[in-house]
């Protein structure tokens, strides 16, 4: 039970490649598999390398008709909206399903509002290079230059608004202040910003770690420079030069949008849940129709529009962070994807219960967007749009990518090389929350075949993963077209990526101390121990009494004894109490934002006790057991309680289970 629960919230908080993030962030998106993504699903009919076919209103109409209702049936998915754009016009926007299911209200492209998630973070990019444009903003300048509070520098270097556009800040994942049912979690910027500030874990500009926390802290910048709110500076400078008149960052809705709201859903089948409220708002609260995002997307296509100079918009788009090997890299703000020989630049979005994305693709002038009202069958809006995306080039705009081949003998080395545990660069690691650490390591092995296998990215194609090198430490999957790629130092492979995410998230090869590969066993190990002497005490004491039998310890062994079993009850009182916890983030991501508070600090008070008092009472009673030669079975006993205590707590410290911050 408490396996399923870790891992469950694990992959709430996106920690590795199988999860979607609930809160604001592109969950990994799977390039859709030649077979059907969604099962079922009619694949297109043109094939890499056949002629394209005309992208005109008439036949684009038709073939998302044969794809997106059958994939939202299939997919539990209540409804979706779906626009296309070229250059400076629309070419198709249609909405499909319903906007409330049980009042069978259907979606439409220019009077239902669906919320785009982390699509958002594009609007906020814009307005700070609309202040760079303005020579209010220097991309390269330490950000303090622009704050009201102090962030402190790391191994000596500044965070820059560079770093910040390309998720490179080194920030660590914040989760506390995410997102919420509540709408008293709206906090002003200013409050919130120093309060929220997570711990930096990476140099700035070494290490892409997709951040929340830092895209609100532009937003922050944007109302410092501008003399505005974000809110006001979004509605003034971004949505009304482009008409989105039904479009909104601000929480909750105002009156005139809330009768447009699209319902949210987990499925379907289920009942519509309350709007989300996104607390660091500048990184996804917005709500827009189809039509609205349309407009900005043909901005943007159009060297920025009346939104920024052509000069600037080449600059946001054609900007490449560094990165790994061939994979997709960072932009200013976009991150590129790569599909039959175009890049396109794109964002994502995830909230609980909306699920969108946005691609332009620059060479072909073509804007393609899509948001859903609902969670869904496990994968299913992930498929779903890795399938528009990738059919839509198949059909309108075929190519092909060239690729080469490793010879057998160095692909199975390389491949040997590649395996292990790694850690994703998103996640916490000086705060309690690194506890989903434990199961969130990504693992690559190697089959019979000699080919490496990623099994956190099955989930996320419809057909099996077939893994060819192409180049030297570079792979491509035959099924999907993703890369694979992995950056080798002094003959080690030290971290990897993958397309879908390598522009903001790579993994880094586990730490041996912290790999669990052996650990995530040991505490297995150690945790059953604990049960058997916590249970083990009253049992044999009944034992004892009901035979009158004589107790094996005495004088100080048997207090030791009996500490070490009390000590064994208190970490299993912690257990339960981190299982509670991990259960109510599993249910509402909002729990963390305050309403757990009673529980976790007690929860860091308890913990470090339990474990330490269990190693200490438990090295005492086996120090005596040895000394007084008592059965070799007890003896044993004892020491493995010891072992057990250790192991605990290593996992206590190493995993920051104890102290007061309310950052996480």
């Amino acid at each position: 039970m408490l396996r399923k629960i870790l891992v469950g919230a694990t992959a709430l908080i996106g920690l590795s490649l199988a999860g979607q993030l609930p809160a604001q962030g592109p969950a990994p998106q799977a390039p859709a598999a030649k077979a059907s993504p969604v099962a079922g699903t009619p694949p297109s009919s043109a094939a890499a390398g056949t002629p394209a076919v005309p992208l005109d209103s008439k036949d684009l109409e038709a073939w998302l008709d044969g794809l997106i209702p059958y994939a939202l049936d299939q997919g539990k998915i209540a409804g979706a909206v779906v626009v296309v754009v070229r250059g400076s016009g629309p070419v198709l926007a249609k909405g499909y399903g319903y906007a409330d299911v049980a009042a069978r209200k259907p979606v439409t492209p220019d009077a239902t509002l669906f919320r785009p998630g982390s699509v958002s973070k594009l609007f906020t990019w814009t307005a700070i290079m609309q202040q760079v444009e303005a020579g209010k903003l220097d991309l390269d300048r330490d950000v303090n230059a622009y704050l009201d509070f102090k962030i402190p520098p790391y191994e000596g270097k500044p965070i820059t608004l560079r770093n910040i556009l390309t998720h490179t800040a080194g920030f660590e994942e914040s989760v506390r202040h995410l997102i919420t049912s509540d709408p008293k979690g709206v906090q002003p910027l200013k409050a919130l910003m120093p309060a929220a500030l997570p711990k930096r874990v990476f140099a700035p500009g070494t290490t892409p770690a997709y951040s929340n926390y830092a895209t609100a802290l532009a937003g922050y910048i944007v109302e410092r420079v501008s003399g505005m709110s974000f809110d006001d500076y979004v509605e003034r400078r971004i949505f009304q030069p482009l008409g989105m008149n039904r479009s909104t960052f601000r929480q909750p809705l105002p009156g005139a949008l809330a009768p447009m709201m699209s319902n949210g859903y987990l499925t379907s089948a289920g009942q519509p849940q309350p709007f989300e409220i996104v607390v660091p708002f500048p990184a996804g609260s917005l709500s827009a129709t189809g039509a609205d995002m349309g407009k900005f997307m043909m901005a943007h296509l159009n060297n920025g529009g009346v939104l920024l100079r052509p000069e600037t918009a080449r600059l946001m788009h054609d900007y490449q962070a560094p990165g790994i090997g061939p994979l997709n890299r960072m932009a200013l703000g976009f991150y590129e994807m790569r599909v039959n020989g175009h890049r396109a630049i794109a964002h994502g979005g995830d909230t609980t219960l909306f699920h969108s994305d946005l691609w332009l693709i620059p060479d072909s002038d073509v804007g393609i967007f899509i948001s859903m009202n609902s969670d869904g069958a496990p994968a299913s809006t992930l498929q779903l749009r890795g399938a528009l995306f990738e059919k839509f080039v198949e059909r309108y705009l075929p190519g092909k990518d060239n690729d080469g081949r490793v010879d057998d003998a160095s692909a199975r080395q390389h491949a040997q090389m590649l395996a292990g545990n790694y850690v994703s660069s998103r996640g916490s690691f000086t705060n309690f929350i690194s506890l989903l650490g434990l199961l969130g390591q990504a693992t690559v092995s190697v089959g019979e075949d000699g080919r490496i296998q990623f099994p956190a990215l099955d989930a996320l194609s419809a057909a099996p993963r077939e893994w060819v090198e192409i180049a030297p430490f570079v792979w491509r999957d035959r099924n999907s077209g993703e890369k694979l790629a992995a950056e080798v130092r002094d003959g080690r492979v030290v971290r990897l990526s993958v397309d879908t995410v390598a522009p903001f998230t790579v993994f880094l090869r586990a730490p041996l101390a912290y790999n669990t590969a052996w650990l995530l066993p040991a505490l297995l190990v150690a945790l059953a121990l604990t049960v058997l002497a916590a249970l083990g005490w009253p049992v044999r004491a009944l034992v004892r009494r009901r035979f009158a039998a004589k107790h094996p310890f005495e004088g100080r062994a048997l207090m030791a004894y009996r500490l070490s079993r009390g000590f064994a009850w208190a970490v299993l009182a912690a257990v339960a109490g981190w299982v509670a916890l991990i259960a109510a983030f599993e249910a509402d991501i909002g729990a963390l934002g305050g309403p757990t508070d009673w529980l976790i600090v007690p929860l860091r008070v308890l913990t470090p006790i339990a474990t330490v008092g269990l190693a200490a009472t438990a090295g005492w009673l086996t120090v005596l057991a040895w000394r007084s030669r008592l059965q070799w079975t007890t003896r044993v006993a004892a020491l493995l309680l010891l072992l057990s205590g250790l192991v605990l707590c290593w996992v206590t410290f190493g995993y920051h289970l104890y102290g007061f911050g309310m950052v996480y």
